[in-house]
């Protein structure tokens, strides 16, 4: 069973190292590889000074495009599962092999870590947002996902494949209901995760509202334009 932990950092020098060290520690046997995005800071450089695998990107092309690269590297190299696994330090590393496990025994194609699987969201702008596109899916796909903006997410041999080829494969919610539009299998478990100790993300709350309605117009009309994943 071979198991690939994608790592895309963006300047993340303040966490990259407790990532990658949480990841060595928490699960063992688990592969990684860091894609370094064209970070401007220290982030290549303490990866070659630990010795973490690394891509290298000579330019920023965001997250969807260091992710493809991720699973064209899990897709070449004959890896049965790639995780999504945030470098800034929020994602728990102790839940990869029970999602491993989880995606094998329910037959999943993507396994998504839920923060609301057994809780209620906070009431924010953010996760009225996320409320939003729970429902928009449910209304397209019949597939009720808890937390569709979660970026830890599993995927099996097929789907490494399906988005390491289609280009209009993101890491978003509008690909997953894409994924079970097309047939695919998704579901979730319950995690839990941490909050950013360093660094700042890229979504203000102006870029969020704006990310929710981008992807909810995604998912009710412009996916259905969009190849599906046999």
């Amino acid at each position: 069973m071979k198991v690939l932990a994608i790592i895309p950092a963006y300047n993340e020098e303040a966490n990259i190292v407790s990532t990658v060290e949480d990841l060595k520690r928490n699960a063992p046997g688990v592969d990684y590889v860091v894609v370094d995005d064209g970070s401007r800071d220290a982030t290549r450089d303490l990866c070659h000074e630990h010795g973490y695998p690394l891509i290298p990107l000579p330019v920023n092309l965001g997250l969807a495009g260091g992710f493809q690269t991720g699973m064209k590297f899990a897709l070449s190299h004959g890896y049965d599962f790639a995780v999504q696994f945030d470098a800034d330090g929020q994602h728990s590393a102790a839940y990869i092999w029970p999602m491993v496990e989880h995606a094998e025994s329910s037959g999943s194609d993507i396994v998504v870590g839920s923060r609301f699987c057994a809780q209620k969201k906070p009431l924010s702008a953010r996760m009225v947002g996320s409320e939003l596109i729970t429902a928009i899916m449910k209304l397209t796909t019949g597939t009720k996902i808890e937390d569709p903006t979660s970026g830890m997410r599993l995927f099996n041999k097929k789907m490494i494949a399906q988005f390491a080829n289609n280009y209009d494969y993101s890491p978003e919610p509008d690909t997953l209901a894409l994924v079970i539009r097309g047939g695919g299998v998704v579901t979730e478990i319950p995690v839990e995760m941490r909050d950013r100790v360093a660094g700042e993300s890229y979504l203000n709350f102006t870029k969020s509202v704006a990310y929710m309605l981008r992807v909810g117009v995604s998912i009710l009309f412009l996916q259905w334009f969009r190849k599906k994943g046999k």
